[in-house]
């Protein structure tokens, strides 16, 4: 009997080519919103601290220019801040359309890899069933032959 061979084994390599580098872009994607976290994070620990600074010198008293360097560094934080989580927004949004290319990456190819077994499978059905046939018909032939 003749090999198996998949008809579309050409389109499976291709989807799972274009599936393995989407996967590669939502990687580099999830990183960057890993990284982008940590900056907003790093960010806002810095602006507590600075707040609690300038809450313990209110305390203790100070100066008015003082009092003002505080409130524009904490100002400045905050726009930092708002910038950084817009940033990550956007990553997020990225990345959550990237994930979405890889879902129906993957049931393109996961469709042909079932197709393909399938086919796998009538192909050894039918090999063996073509076995069966040739044991037949060669126990048949030696009855005759027994026979004569």
């Amino acid at each position: 009997m003749k090999k198996f061979q998949f008809g579309l084994d050409t389109v499976l390599d291709y989807k799972t080519q274009i599936l393995e580098s989407l996967q590669a872009e939502h990687g580099a994607i999830l990183a960057q919103v890993r990284k982008q976290e940590e900056v907003l994070r790093r960010l806002e620990h810095r602006y507590g601290q600075t707040n609690e600074a300038f809450c313990e010198k209110k305390k203790t008293g100070l100066s008015v220019a003082d009092a003002l360097a505080f409130e524009t560094g904490l100002r400045a934080l905050e726009k930092d801040i708002h910038r950084e989580g817009e940033k990550l927004a956007q990553l997020r949004r990225r990345e959550a359309a990237k994930r979405a290319e890889v879902v129906k990456a993957k049931q393109d190819t996961s469709s042909l890899e079932k197709l393909k077994d399938k086919k796998w499978e009538a192909y050894r059905k039918e090999e063996q069933k073509a076995e069966e046939r040739f044991i037949d018909e060669l126990v048949s032939t030696n009855r005759a032959v027994a026979r004569m």
